[in-house]
């Protein structure tokens, strides 16, 4: 028989990390709620000609039946599989916009696929928990704030390393390129959002090359996006370049009252960084990347921003903003490196020993009115040696183990502290000095 092989790009958990990834999204989603996002799910599908006006030809997975027969609207129009939540979700509003309440509040916990190349922290097969705000007419900048308020309190209740979330805006960025002349700022943003990867010598090269910049030009849109600051400062490092315009002066605007109200908060974690870009077309405004705290060699593990011309086709603009957390992403990386590891290897309490076959029916009921209580529980399969019921026990991860006695009585056996008493599983209560 021939071996199998993982497939490069599609993680499959063990049982005991999955019961940590679930852990970790009901605590997100959780906080969601809180904050008074609703949930919804959208279908895995979108038209192609939606996709490709938002997404890259090269990572968009195309879906199709084996043997179509071509006459079918999706085969005629052509359907794949959606490489992001944002824009199914701007769909969704478009198509239910009857049924909401305006500004609506969404959050979305799905997979999503996408072609990426093979490299650590690249999966084709993705959990992204997003949160989006769309609003009818206007979206009230106070919500740009928001959504890295909401980042950084969920981060802040998982078992990871610290996250530091840097913020910019892409009207500043647009602004400054139109200050210099440059009359193309979405090609800068595109070349100037690869720093990080390739280097700020490469990137002048490229923006001389390709969109035939001055050296002086090329070299000022590098410059302009190593400022950093984790306060106000970062206005007069902008304003030094004595370039102006307004786009430039509302970014600047913008990104300072989002940096001032997240502090206000008491949340130090913030950081502008005006090299963040984000790659996507259809962001507008603010923009989000959140990095583990000396991790950020693996790359932004939550990230978002604000898109006012997202929902197009509707009969009034429905601006939007939004984040997501790529939990597969940064679960891939910590399970990798052991910083992270299951603390339990099931759900499992209590296991139910078989004596013999005469106590099947007897040993099944005993189980079910530990469950009844909720109490997860389970029954040994087959009559065995004591000994080996209870190794199977403590694998499956089962805290107490259950006998059926002579006379219909039951006795339980707590496997930490080895005390065993005779007890009934329908009165029965856990040890107050048991955790």
């Amino acid at each position: 028989m021939k071996k199998m092989t993982a497939m490069s790009g599609f993680p499959e958990w063990t049982p005991e990390q999955r019961l940590l990834e679930m852990d970790l999204l009901s605590i997100i989603s959780r906080q969601f709620t809180l904050f008074g996002f609703l949930p919804i799910e959208t279908r895995a599908v979108e038209p192609l000609s939606v996709l490709l006006k938002k997404g890259d030809d090269k990572e968009i997975y195309v879906l199709k039946r084996l043997h179509d027969d071509g006459e079918s609207k999706d085969a005629e129009e052509g359907v794949g599989l959606h490489f992001d939540l944002t824009v199914p979700f701007a769909r969704y509003v478009l198509e239910h916009e009857h049924l909401l309440t305006f500004p609506f509040k969404r959050y979305q916990i799905q997979k999503v696929w996408r072609g990426e190349r093979k490299q650590e922290g690249r999966y084709r097969e993705f959990y992204q928990c997003d949160i989006d705000i769309i609003a009818k007419e206007q979206l009230p900048l106070s919500y740009d704030a928001e959504l890295p308020v909401v980042l950084l309190e969920v981060m802040s209740l998982l078992p990871v390393p610290p996250v530091i979330v840097k913020i910019n805006n892409r009207k500043l960025l647009e602004g400054f390129y139109r200050g210099l002349g440059i009359h193309a700022p979405n090609d800068v943003l595109r070349i100037v959002d690869k720093v990080a990867k390739i280097g700020p010598l490469k990137v002048i090269d490229l923006l001389k090359t390709e969109l035939s910049l001055s050296e002086l030009q090329a070299e000022q849109c590098v410059a302009f996006g190593r400022i950093q600051s984790r306060d106000l400062s970062f206005v007069n490092a902008v304003k030094a370049f004595g370039i102006e315009h307004s786009l430039l002066t509302e970014g600047l605007d913008e990104l300072s009252f989002v940096l001032s109200f997240v502090k206000a908060m008491g949340f130090e974690n913030i950081e502008v960084d005006l090299s963040i870009a984000r790659g996507l077309d259809y962001y507008t405004g603010t923009v989000y990347e959140g990095y583990l705290v000396g991790h950020e060699h693996i790359g932004a593990v939550c990230s978002g921003g604000r898109y006012d011309n997202l929902a197009e086709g509707a009969r009034q603009p429905l601006p939007g903003i939004g984040v997501s957390i790529g939990i597969t992403r940064l679960l891939g990386y910590l399970f990798g490196r052991q910083l992270l590891a299951p603390t339990r290897a099931s759900l499992l309490e209590h296991y139910v020993i078989l004596k013999d076959e005469s106590q099947r029916v007897d040993a099944f009921r005993l189980a079910q009115m530990l469950r009844k209580r909720g109490m997860p529980s389970d029954v040994h399969p087959t009559p065995q040696n004591f000994g080996k019921q209870m190794k199977v026990a403590e694998k499956k991860g089962a805290r107490f183990v259950w006998f059926c006695e002579e006379g219909g009585q039951y006795s339980v056996k707590d496997l930490v502290t080895g005390v065993q008493c005779v007890a009934h599983p329908q009165e029965w209560s856990r040890p107050e000095s048991t955790t």
